[in-house]
């Protein structure tokens, strides 16, 4: 019997904030612990030193020094596993938050959107009660980054299957994906894009072409520690203060360099620290035995880029080098180490060094992350939906078949879906309907649907089949006073664009080649290629969504304007559906017979409401519902 997502992340969050109290309980104990033991200490040393017990004195101190050094160390791992436990139950609370459609916390990614993008704005990718906010369980920039390309981009059939097949992999286990998560979330200040840190560090060597510094770092250390030796034993002042002018002068000189890199390290350390724990979990967890082919070719990737050894290893030791920069947190110690050691030029020294060996490949091991982190999200979002189907990819020519298709956006247990089917170039579904009977929204979960499939993700369906298209909407157009642009002009704008997608005179082929091309397509050609030999490879035909299309015209404009691009569209590698209040659309399918077909979406009036039940229903719509809506708005209407 299968559980229920719910009740799993009820469980999990019961139980995470039950281990978080318990060591909650522990590190306060913990404190306890250090002031004693630190307390008992400073006075049985006075005591024993008052008493003129010096050997005694220094051995308990000494003690002391372990015993506390151990007990930091305990501390600090009871401190680690209390957030932990914080982090897991913040997580699971937040797929409660997703399952009951509670988005506000999360990010609506609008640093992505796009006005030109082809489907972003009209279908929500983006923004407030978005899929990406549904989807989205990446800690890191570049995570987030790689999810939102998905999103945007079609992927090739073959890129898809891979991303099925290692989301299927990675779903059932819902405890590994939490873990993954929670890694990386210890580590907040991840602001830094890792892509321009890893383009600073290609940079030349600071060090090369100065062979007198190296050297000098270490001998100018020494003269300190001997000249600080020779004033405390009364002699060797000026030389004490000769070399202080020395190490001054030269921390001015490279004070900019020092600066610079202190500022990259710095602000890299949390996101390389989070890497580290994140790809621990992926490359060396012994009981797994990656099987998806994706997974596995992540793995060798990552082994890799660091020539045999452990990726984690080498960011372990950039983190660590990172690190030593953390000394100008506080300026005191700042000072202090660099008038003694030079210590920023020791660690500049260090962090090149450290590229050397990992430096080229880091962004290569940092993409497999950020990768990762993507399919984590998708298969975080499988396991919290166990009744959405994986897609079927078919070879046919812009084939869309879907059985009980739903909108993922929509929360409510009256979730209403629909059947559709269509397939072919040269295809145009007129969809007729009143007043909020469900057109717009039918579009849009058609699209969004789309959107996930071809970017590897399980569909809100239970079967869904379709063939690579790029998908094109035009919903949303709105005038722009800064542009001086009309919504009928912008809306022109808008399918100005979906002419030059669509456009294949460059081709030299006609919709008719096309179509007798596509009859030789094999239904396992997972490249989906045209195989006549006679026909250039070519980009994907688009699918588009036109929402009450022309809407910002009068009526005969609007009927000739639709007629004229719906045939010019019908000359094109393109098809798709669209939306409108006009019958004289619907009566296009017994015109273009083969091309047109008609659905819509009806409503009733009785009883003094109006009543809808959103399924789609073959045929034009015969039954519209203006005029009882503007009377329930207080206008009264002529008979």
């Amino acid at each position: 019997m299968t559980v229920a997502p719910a009740e799993v992340f009820t469980e999990n969050l019961t139980t995470h904030l039950d281990r978080e109290k318990h060591f909650a309980g522990q590190h306060q104990l913990g404190g306890w612990l250090r002031l004693l033991l630190f307390a008992g200490g400073a006075a049985g040393a006075w005591w024993l030193f008052a008493e003129g017990h010096i050997a005694p004195g220094v051995a308990l101190i000494l003690g002391v020094w372990v015993l506390f050094a151990v007990l930091v160390r305990w501390h600090r791992g009871i401190s680690y596993q209390r957030e932990h436990h914080r982090l897991l139950a913040r997580i699971n609370q937040d797929e409660l938050d997703r399952l009951a459609g509670k988005l506000t916390g999360f990010d609506p990614g609008l640093r992505y959107l796009d006005a030109q993008h082809p489907y972003a704005a009209d279908l929500d990718v983006f923004g407030e009660h978005s899929l990406f906010q549904l989807l989205n369980r990446a800690t890191t920039r570049l995570g987030h980054d790689w999810l939102a390309n998905w999103l945007l981009h079609l992927a090739k059939p073959t890129e898809v299957r891979a991303r099925q097949q290692a989301t299927a992999e990675l779903a059932p286990d819902v405890t590994w994906l939490q873990e993954w998560q929670a890694r990386a979330r210890h580590f907040p200040r991840q602001q830094a894009d890792p892509r321009e840190f890893s383009a600073w560090l290609a940079r030349p060597d600071f060090f090369a072409g100065k062979p007198w510094l190296k050297p000098l770092l270490i001998l100018l250390p020494l003269l300190v520690l001997g000249s600080l030796v020779a004033w405390l034993l009364d002699f060797g002042f000026y030389a004490l203060v000769a070399v202080q002018l020395v190490i001054g002068l030269l921390n001015g000189r490279l004070a900019t360099v020092r600066n610079e890199y202190a500022e990259q390290a710095t602000a890299m350390r949390d996101a390389l620290r989070a890497t580290q724990a994140q790809l621990a979990l992926f490359e060396q967890d012994t009981n797994r035995n990656w099987q998806a082919p994706r997974l596995q070719q992540l793995l060798t990737t990552l082994q890799a880029a660091s020539h045999g050894a452990a990726a984690t290893q080498r960011l372990g030791q950039l983190s660590s080098v990172a690190g030593l920069f953390r000394g100008r947190e506080h300026p005191l110690g700042a000072l202090l180490l660099n008038s003694l050691l030079l210590w920023d030029m020791h660690a500049v020294w260090q962090l090149e060094r450290w590229k050397r060996g990992l430096g080229p490949e880091l962004t290569t091991v940092l993409e497999v992350q950020a990768e990762l982190e993507a399919l984590v999200s998708l298969a975080g979002w499988q396991f919290a939906n166990p009744g959405y189907v994986v897609p079927e990819l078919s070879s046919e020519l812009l084939e869309v078949t879907a059985t009980a298709l739903g909108h993922p956006l929509i929360f409510s247990t009256m979730r209403i879906t629909n059947d559709f089917h269509t397939m072919g170039l040269a295809q145009t579904v007129v969809v007729t309907g009143s007043n909020m009977a469900g057109k717009s929204t039918f579009l849009r979960t058609l699209g969004l649907n789309m959107v996930l499939a071809l970017a590897g993700s399980v569909v809100c369906a239970r079967h869904f089949r379709l063939s690579p298209a790029q998908v094109f909407t035009a919903m949303r157009t709105q005038d722009n006073l800064a542009e001086s642009t009309s919504s009928f002009y912008a809306e022109l704008k808008r399918l100005r664009l979906l002419l030059d997608l669509s456009d294949n005179s460059e081709l030299g082929i006609r919709n008719s080649e096309l179509k007798a091309s596509s009859k030789e397509v094999g239904r396992d050609n997972s490249e989906f290629r045209i195989l006549n030999s006679e026909l250039p490879d070519l980009p994907p035909p688009v699918f588009y969504l036109l929402d009450e299309i022309l809407k910002g015209t009068n009526s005969l404009d609007r009927h000739r304007g639709a007629r004229a691009l719906l045939r010019q569209l019908h000359q094109r590698r393109a098809a798709g559906l669209v939306s409108t209040h006009d019958l004289e659309l619907a009566a296009l399918e017994e015109e273009w017979p083969g091309q047109v077909r008609n659905f819509s979406f009806n409503s009733t009036f009785s009883g003094g409401q109006i009543h809808f039940d959103y399924h789609l229903t073959p045929g034009p719509c015969r039954s519209f519902n203006a005029s009882q809506l503007m009377q329930l708005m207080g206008i009264e209407m002529e008979d």
